[in-house]
């Protein structure tokens, strides 16, 4: 299969956020997404942006992502989070994940990070086994902690 690995741009986008929502909904939290197109263009393509996105393209068509940003480990130093690796159901199995991944550590290698962070779910067996195989690990003791919109207003509020 013919593809090509390429850094996002603006115009990619649309395409960018309706493989967000296809994972959403794979996670089983469709409803769950609230970033816009606006937003990503925006954050992304400003000139402090605040994550870079990698995308695999098939025919003109964007058929996975993967979009990362830096952070800090005050263990470690310098790190890149992935957030999100989507690659299209219909797209699975023909080495686009690979692709994606490949690229994600192509360039943390090149900014000089130490680590390369991210989470899966526990009962996403697939996935598991494909980090397992790029010689990942698996932190399954730790837990996700999280305080979204609302939480962030609650916890202002009592201060």
């Amino acid at each position: 299969m013919n593809y090509t690995i390429r850094k996002a741009t603006k115009n990619d986008m649309p395409q960018v956020l309706h493989l967000i929502k296809e994972l959403a909904s794979f996670e089983k939290e469709a409803n769950a997404v609230e970033v816009t197109v606006e937003e990503l263009q925006t954050d992304g393509f400003s000139n402090n942006p605040s994550f870079q996105c990698f995308v695999a393209e098939v025919n003109t068509k964007i058929e996975g992502i993967a979009l990362v940003f830096n952070r800090y480990s005050t263990w470690k130093g310098k790190a890149v989070h992935l957030e999100d690796l989507v690659v299209s159901e219909k797209m699975r199995g023909f080495g686009l994940g690979t692709a994606l991944l490949d690229e994600v550590i192509k360039y943390a290698h090149n900014i000089g990070v130490k680590r390369v962070n991210w989470e899966v779910l526990d009962w996403n067996e697939p996935a598991i086994n494909f980090y397992e195989k790029k010689g990942a690990h698996i932190k399954r003791g730790w837990m996700v902690v999280q305080l979204d919109k609302q939480g962030i207003k609650d916890y202002i509020s009592k201060l």
